[in-house]
């Protein structure tokens, strides 16, 4: 592969001379969980690639995450993405393996199981609602307990709590070092990880030909874009609308008294649990932000209180570390993943929201399977790039 700096000569000599040049099967935009997933996934196969990453590998919300597994549970759970949901847990469990054995990193991954605590009426109504399809799920176990029951799991967990559904199947993982290991996985099977700003797709007609660098262009047959929170800025290199925004979310980190938190304990939108780093991480918000990424101290105030409804003993905890992140939401709160219409060999994958990580793993496993022309594991024609277009007739 060469680069030629446009000082040097005018954008289409440029063009014309890096297409001659040895270039990767496919150029990956985005060093996240998606993108790196991916080119995982198909260096595995034996697809060469290159990830062009604007920052540095798992530098936003893949390396920020909470890294909860929860697969049952959240927007579209039952329904579209309960698949996708299922799917990932499943790859979660290959991956702990394999990157282990291929790379030496442990990614942190194990089973836990988790409190979702009712303190309304209406809360126990939704949580017992949602049992029945919960519960004819293989391998997970689900129940309902009362509040008696329920402090037997974790005893500091509110009095005001009227009860709270315990699931036990789910899991965990450490963001960060899954994101770490994928890459030195992938990079060990032939695969370039350099820094760089994209800033367009290059096309012949409807062929892709190439990724646009702010002082270079990448030929390629094949281009995926994984930009996450900042997909939205492709859909003029597509031409079709990509409907994605940025959703900030923060944790607090604390140095708490007592035994660990072993389970998970939630409320709503709201979870604590202690990780391997013996710190309780608490959160989360929702904050539509645009792309401010600073913590604040309302977030902090929120997230405490959160904790404190939930875990009361929590109160003399110390913050040790508080951190936000820019999640990618779509319009319709689904996926973006699959082939970009009306151009061969361009794909999107974004829009994983507050379960990124989880339904990393198959959103990379989807697009290396459209890349090689294999069927995909699961059914992606609810989250079609193209789907943006009917709401833009002006487009």
């Amino acid at each position: 592969m060469t680069a030629v700096p446009v000082s040097r000569v005018d954008v289409c000599d440029m063009i014309g001379r890096t297409m001659t040049q040895r270039s990767p099967d496919v150029v990956i935009v985005g060093g996240g969980i998606a993108g790196m997933t991916t080119a995982y996934y198909l260096a595995k196969s034996g697809v060469r690639s290159v990830v062009i990453e604007r920052d540095a590998i798992g530098s936003h919300a893949s390396g920020f995450a909470y890294g909860g597994l929860s697969p049952l549970s959240g927007f579209g759970i039952p329904g579209p993405l309960a698949e996708i949901a299922q799917d990932g847990m499943r790859l979660h469990h290959e991956l702990s393996k394999s990157l282990l054995e291929e790379t030496g990193i442990d990614v942190d991954f194990r089973l836990r199981s988790s409190l979702a605590l009712a303190f309304t009426e209406a809360d126990v109504r939704r949580l017992q609602a949602a049992m029945p399809w919960q519960q004819q799920q293989p391998g997970y176990t689900v129940r309902w307990l009362d509040i008696a029951e329920a402090r037997r799991v974790e005893a500091r967990i509110s009095d005001e709590a009227l009860g709270a559904t315990l699931t036990e199947g789910g899991g965990a993982v450490e963001p960060y070092l899954l994101v770490l290991a994928l890459t030195r996985g992938a990079e060990r099977l032939g695969v370039t990880v350099r820094h760089g700003r994209v800033v367009g797709v290059r096309r012949d007609g409807a062929r892709v030909t190439g990724v646009v660098l702010e002082r270079e262009v990448l030929s390629c047959a094949t281009a995926v874009l994984a930009l996450g929170p900042w997909s939205a800025a492709a859909s003029d290199w597509t031409g079709v609308p990509i409907d994605v925004r940025p959703l900030k979310g923060q944790i607090i980190r604390l140095q708490a008294p007592g035994p660990p938190i072993e389970c998970s304990v939630g409320w709503g939108h709201n979870y604590a649990t202690t990780k391997t780093d013996g710190l309780v991480w608490a959160g989360t918000t929702e904050e539509e932000a645009g792309f401010d990424e600073e913590s604040t101290l309302a977030a902090r105030d929120e997230i405490g209180a959160a904790l404190l409804k939930m875990l009361p003993a929590m109160a003399d905890a110390k913050v040790a570390q508080q951190t936000a992140c820019l999640r990618p939401v779509a319009s319709d709160g689904l996926l973006v993943l699959g082939a970009v219409p009306a151009i061969d060999h361009l794909y999107v994958a974004t829009g994983g929201a507050r379960k990124g990580i989880l339904y990393g793993p198959t959103m990379g496993h989807a697009i290396a399977d459209l890349v090689l022309g294999r069927a995909t594991r699961v059914a992606l024609d609810q989250f079609a790039p193209g789907r943006f277009a009917a709401a833009s007739p002006g487009r």
